[in-house]
């Protein structure tokens, strides 16, 4: 079956989140949400370095619509259910649909962190990768120096595997470790 004609919504809720795949006109949003965060988001993130103009940004969110379509990329944004404000944006991520294996990615923005709204987004993809996309796996990767990331995948209950020392180079060019958290299908969940 061609990846194209997999069924599956592009949208759903959790107590406080809409979570939805992107739409054009999001780009406005999102930059907004990453002019206002590139400094928490610099250090873990290398988009953030370079701060994209509104244009830059409408065209990564047209791209990663077109992604989402086309099942290979799942780019999720998250929007307050009250105020209907951009809050982040996570997806799943170097999918593999024969394995059915998926990677979580996260970031919030400055003004929304602290609240749990990573933690409830991620139990709320978590969800929908199991029960929409039948996942057999699910991972969260990490460096080792983002323990507010690490404090995610630790409260929505997926298991540190591993670690891999001197992954690769981070943004500042220091080699930086990588930790591997995952869900399994027979033995989690």
């Amino acid at each position: 079956m061609s990846l194209i004609l997999l069924e599956f919504p592009e949208s759903f809720e959790t107590d406080r989140l809409l979570i939805r795949a992107p739409l054009w006109g999001d780009g406005v949003a999102v930059n907004e949400a990453v002019r206002e965060s590139a400094e928490d988001l610099r250090r873990w993130l290398p988009f953030a370095n370079n701060i994209p103009s509104v244009e830059e940004s409408e065209a990564f969110v047209r791209k990663a619509r077109l992604n989402f379509q086309e099942r290979t990329d799942l780019v999720l944004h998250l929007f307050d259910k009250q105020t209907g404000s951009f809050v982040g944006s996570s997806g799943l991520h170097r999918i593999d649909w024969e394995a059915r294996k998926f990677e979580i990615g996260y970031w919030i923005r400055s003004s929304c962190s602290g609240r749990g709204l990573m933690t409830e987004a991620v139990n709320g993809i978590t969800d929908y990768a199991i029960r929409e996309l039948e996942a057999n796996r699910v991972e969260i990767r990490v460096d080792y120096k983002n323990t507010r990331s690490q404090h995610v995948a630790e409260r929505t209950g997926f298991s540190l595997e591993g670690i891999h020392r001197n992954w690769k180079r981070d943004g500042s060019g220091e080699l930086m470790d990588l930790m591997i958290y995952a869900k399994v299908r027979g033995h989690e969940y």
